[in-house]
């Protein structure tokens, strides 16, 4: 196999066709055709900056208490509103979306980009943004959906799942494109480079899964398996392969930029050997990041830890999960930080009796749920960017 030694900057590794295997001096690339290359490694000088555009000064805080902003929220007036929340409180963090769950962009990149198109003119002025939250110390992570991705199913049926002729859709009319293919993750990974160039301290992988219910469907619908067609390994461990070799791919490739990665993931994911369907295992995704966010929004559970409702007991649901959640990563030799994802809105779609009214007691009884089990770290999702005021943040 043909070897070829080449001499490169260590800011440059972030090739979109490699997989890298990290040595002092030295890294083995093995390209996907199988050919390897070998190649001698620099290190940027200290005083340079790590790319062009990341002259910011962020400082990561005592613990990351964030909430989640959407690209028109960021890029519009109720952006003050956040920051206000955000300096009235012990918030210090936004979770911003630069990919959105559509698979469109949140501002315009470079006509020259694969991904050009899917810009939307929300965040008109990235730069202009960061140096605002640089200024009122709000640590900023952007948040890249990977794999629910309308847009790019459209433009790339071929990298999506069919259904006879056509991309198949979900029940919520929602495309996903194939976790099996490289190509999606290097359109992924592009974009996560580039939002660590605009000045973000931190990139968040969202859907990093196949949809769900996949395990009732994978042998119906029409799609590639990629380089995971091995006859002798099953189709849960072929997708739970490719949703980890997709995270350890893009945290490699994040490398030279600087960046914490983290990854969001289903709660239940962690009370699993693995989730058969999407693909995920939260230990080994677990592995391959700096963050482990799990949605734990009580609404989002069935009757689980002994909770007949768990929508009604927001402090129990936590305290359960977090028990469970320090288990499983005390079991790995480098643990990443647990942040989850909490719950501030109403789950009005419950039914009557099965959901209540979240305010002030309700998200601060998850905090404290957290707090008591060592995970001072928490997100906060509300879709509309509607947020419980008076809220003590650190109960």
């Amino acid at each position: 196999m043909k070897v070829v030694k080449l001499l490169v900057l260590f800011n440059l590794l972030a090739f979109s066709a490699w997989s890298v295997e990290a040595s002092a001096e030295e890294k083995q690339v093995r390209l996907h055709s199988g050919q390897n290359i070998s190649i001698e490694v620099k290190q940027l000088p200290a005083d340079m900056n790590r790319f062009a555009g990341g002259a910011y000064s962020f400082t990561y805080p005592d613990a990351v208490r964030g909430i989640y902003v959407t690209g028109n929220s960021a890029g519009g007036s109720k952006y003050q509103d956040l920051v206000q929340l955000i300096e009235s409180t012990e918030l210090n963090a936004m979770v911003i979306d630069i990919k959105d769950d559509r698979g469109n962009l949140t501002y315009l990149p470079d006509e020259s980009k694969p991904y050009a198109k899917a810009g939307m003119n929300l965040i008109k002025n990235p730069e202009k943004l960061l140096k605002d939250m640089e200024k009122r110390e709000i640590y900023p992570i952007a948040r890249v959906v990977v794999f629910k991705d309308s847009y790019l199913a459209d433009m790339k049926p071929e990298w999506s799942f069919k259904e006879g002729n056509s991309v198949w859709k979900n029940g919520r009319g929602e495309a996903f494109v194939n976790p099996f293919l490289k190509e999606v993750w290097d359109y992924n990974i592009d974009i996560a480079i580039e939002a660590a160039k605009m000045g973000f301290e931190e990139i968040q992988f969202d859907y990093v899964r196949f949809p769900e219910g996949f395990e009732t469907r994978d042998d119906e619908l029409k799609y590639s398996v990629g380089d995971y067609g091995d006859k002798a390994v099953d189709n849960v461990q072929h997708r739970v392969n490719a949703v980890t070799d997709f995270v350890a791919y893009a945290k490699e490739q994040l490398e030279p930029y600087d960046v914490k990665v983290s990854v969001d993931i289903f709660g239940y994911s962690a009370t699993l050997p693995e989730a058969p369907g999407i693909g995920q295992n939260f230990s080994k995704i677990s592995e391959h990041v700096d963050v482990i966010s799990s949605m734990i929004y009580p609404s989002h559970w069935t009757s689980y830890f002994g909770i007949a409702k768990p929508d009604l007991e927001p402090y129990k649901l936590v305290k359960e999960y977090a028990k469970l959640e320090n288990k499983k990563l005390d079991e790995l030799k480098t643990p990443p930080v647990s942040r989850p994802w909490i719950q501030d809105f109403t789950a009005t779609w419950l039914g009557s009796g099965n959901y209540i009214p979240y305010g002030k007691k309700e998200v601060e009884d998850q905090i404290r749920a957290l707090n008591e089990e060592g995970i001072d770290e928490f997100l906060l999702w509300n879709a509309g960017n509607r947020y419980t005021p008076g809220v003590d943040y650190t109960p």
